[in-house]
């Protein structure tokens, strides 16, 4: 696979990852809407991935050496990737009450940085348990703080009558 198509394919995965369940568990924490929830997985399917494609067309513009197809073509695969992950976020709730679907979407998205890390380590010739565990804790770190910060939001607005 080309450079181009690895970074777009390692930048989307991973920020589609782990954007998407942050947004639909501070969602389900301040809500618990259906709605809401898939309004925001579809928001954050088209807009992240623009914002990510552009962010990557630029960094790529920044580094020496580049020709005009490697940089669009990062930046395609990094919208298509980023896209088609955080989208993937949205069957469950088609399938599954809400509660469930949060669950299965945080061992989806699990799954997916745990799946894609050990690929990465042994690419790298780095131990996958080690590789696994960062990039695993700092997924669960984001799932806390969103969740967190969803439930705070809910009290807040509760508390203050908005």
């Amino acid at each position: 696979m080309k450079i181009q198509y690895r970074k777009g394919l390692g930048f989307g995965l991973t920020s589609g990852t782990i954007t998407t369940l942050g947004l639909l568990v501070g969602l389900d924490a301040s809500t618990g809407s259906r709605l809401a929830i898939l309004a925001g997985i579809f928001a954050i399917a088209v807009s992240d991935a623009c914002s990510d494609a552009l962010g990557m067309h630029i960094s790529e513009e920044s580094t020496y050496k580049k020709t005009k197809r490697q940089i669009w073509d990062a930046m395609i695969a990094t919208f298509f990737f980023k896209f088609i992950f955080a989208l993937s976020f949205a069957v469950p709730f088609f399938l599954f009450s809400v509660s469930t679907a949060v669950y299965v979407c945080i061992a989806w998205g699990i799954s997916v940085i745990a799946y894609y890390s050990y690929h990465l380590a042994k690419k790298e010739k780095i131990s996958p348990f080690k590789a696994i565990t960062e990039h695993v804790s700092i997924t669960i770190a984001v799932i806390a703080a969103a969740y967190i910060v969803g439930r705070l939001t809910a009290m807040f607005v509760a508390q203050n009558g908005l």
